[in-house]
């Protein structure tokens, strides 16, 4: 699931930031990460990784979800995420933050959820602040497929109503959000063969600032749902259209590890070479990755659930 420490979606403090790039300026549900959104495999119960701003510490449960996620920036400044879970379903995270080794509460939060399966499903979150206060809440609706249709959100400085639409035209869907009935962002799939015959899965989000057209991405998925291209563009004004501002395309080796990246900034050219240490285990997770050419290392240290006790493997 390399696609995930190159794409989106969602930026836990920093943390997940290290893995997912975020496109986000629009309300979205709330999500679930696993194992496969951290490129990990098998019984995994914690992965500790080494990074040059500190370390990152993630634990999993026994079904692979997220439940814990630490950012230790030193031995003093640190950001803690939980998380629980019933049935499969996000019930409750909290963000505490830790500056000069003393919990904040003003920037600390709490996120708790409901469930409403009565009819089309619904799902409620209150987000409260450790000092106690409410900040923010939100309604998702689902329509009888599992689609995100709406999205209410109410706090003290109003009523915000995200509208999400689906349609469909000669094989491409395409889903518009739109807020207070001005479109944020619009987000088409479409599927084209290559020149090998391989059908790739090709997805064009656009951004709208104030309703105009502001920036975009195009990413190409090859069959095995791997990103193999990426493509920024910035909205010119004077061309009315959208320009191509870079251009990213990855390479993957028969496991599926990306091996190379390959980076056009107008006339510049940025390769990066992947090399990878692997702990043994069967399932074979990296536990030292090397960027080239400038020999960047990220090592992780991976603990597995194995007939209830566990074992580790260190780099």
């Amino acid at each position: 699931m390399q696609k995930n420490y190159i794409t989106y979606l969602f930026k836990l403090i920093s943390v997940i930031g290290l893995f997912l790039l975020p496109f986000k300026t629009y309300t979205q549900e709330p999500q679930i990460f696993t194992i496969k959104d951290f490129d990990l495999r098998g019984k995994v119960k914690s992965c500790l990784v080494i990074t040059d701003y500190g370390k990152e510490e993630f634990e999993f449960d026994k079904e692979g979800l997220l439940t814990k996620n630490l950012t230790r920036y030193n031995e003093t400044d640190y950001d803690i995420t939980y998380y629980k879970y019933l049935n499969g379903q996000l019930m409750e995270k909290r963000d505490e933050i830790y500056r000069e080794g003393q919990f904040d509460k003003q920037t600390s939060l709490a996120h708790f959820f409901e469930v409403d399966t009565t009819d089309n499903k619904k799902v409620s979150e209150k987000i409260i602040s450790y000092a106690g206060d409410v900040l923010d809440i939100y309604e998702y609706s689902y329509d009888k497929d599992g689609n995100l249709i709406e999205i209410i959100r109410s706090n003290n400085q109003g009523l915000d109503n995200t509208n999400i639409e689906y349609s469909s035209y000669k094989g491409e869907t395409t889903i518009t959000y739109l807020l207070n009935g001005e479109i944020l962002k619009s987000v088409r799939t479409s599927f084209k063969k290559n020149k090998k015959g391989i059908k790739n899965k090709i997805v064009l989000s656009k951004e709208f600032l104030n309703g105009i057209p502001n920036k975009a991405e195009e990413r190409i998925y090859d069959s095995e749902d791997k990103l193999t291209s990426l493509k920024e563009f910035d909205y010119d004004e004077a061309k009315k259209s959208f320009v191509t501002i870079k251009d990213i395309n990855y390479s993957y080796d028969a496991e599926g590890l990306l091996i190379k990246e390959v980076e056009k900034i107008e006339k510049s050219v940025n390769t990066k070479g992947y090399i990878y240490q692997f702990d043994g285990e069967e399932e074979g997770n990296w536990v030292k990755k090397i960027i080239t050419p400038k020999n960047l290392f990220t090592t992780r240290s991976i603990t597995y659930y194995q007939d209830e006790l566990t074992k580790t493997k260190e780099q």
